[in-house]
């Protein structure tokens, strides 16, 4: 089954980084399957919550405006395309990024987390409704959904005080990886 089969919004879209102990390195995680495991559970991944505002996600385009002496416009060329940075706005809330959570404590470890970004037509019966495994007991698999996933790094959360509007934060993740995806259930 297709998700994407005609223009629509992405009604639900989730942001999940795997909490296993393992710290991912490029060369360990490069098929679908290898992802795949390490969401296989609620208690192996951790939502990004409060999410107020996505950047675009994708590899960028390795295109390179190169001015020509004598003509009135750039020439574009092949160039190699930088991993991009994704800084996300969230509503903040004190107490999923304190000291001692999982996500506190992904904050400026150093160390590469795999992410799992999903974009649902509705949202998931469960936390684990992005994987497209087929338990009926769980829900999974009941939720039509585009995923991708990467390596990345939670280098910095910076918090935006608003006087007359929620509180909000930016979270700064660098990615280590090529996005592998999007896989479709």
């Amino acid at each position: 089954m297709a998700h994407i089969s005609s223009i629509g919004a992405g009604l639900f879209t989730d942001l999940s980084v795997a909490t296993a102990t393992v710290t991912p390195t490029i060369a360990a995680y490069t098929a679908k399957s290898d992802f795949d495991a390490l969401f296989d559970t609620a208690a192996e991944l951790t939502r990004i919550k409060n999410v107020r505002e996505f950047p675009g996600i994708g590899t960028p385009p390795n295109i390179v405006n190169v001015p020509v002496y004598g003509q009135k416009q750039t020439q574009q060329i092949q160039g190699q395309s930088d991993a991009p940075s994704m800084e996300i706005t969230l509503n903040f809330v004190p107490a999923d990024w304190a000291d001692g959570t999982t996500l506190g404590d992904m904050v400026g470890d150093g160390l590469q987390h795999v992410f799992r970004f999903a974009i649902m037509n509705s949202k998931p019966n469960t936390v684990l409704a992005a994987n497209e495994y087929a338990s009926s007991a769980l829900g999974i698999g009941t939720t039509q959904n585009s995923y991708w996933y990467f390596i990345g790094k939670i280098e910095a959360l910076l918090v935006n005080p608003q006087l007359t509007d929620a509180n909000t934060a930016t979270l700064t993740i660098s990615v280590q990886s090529d996005f592998y995806g999007a896989f479709t259930v």
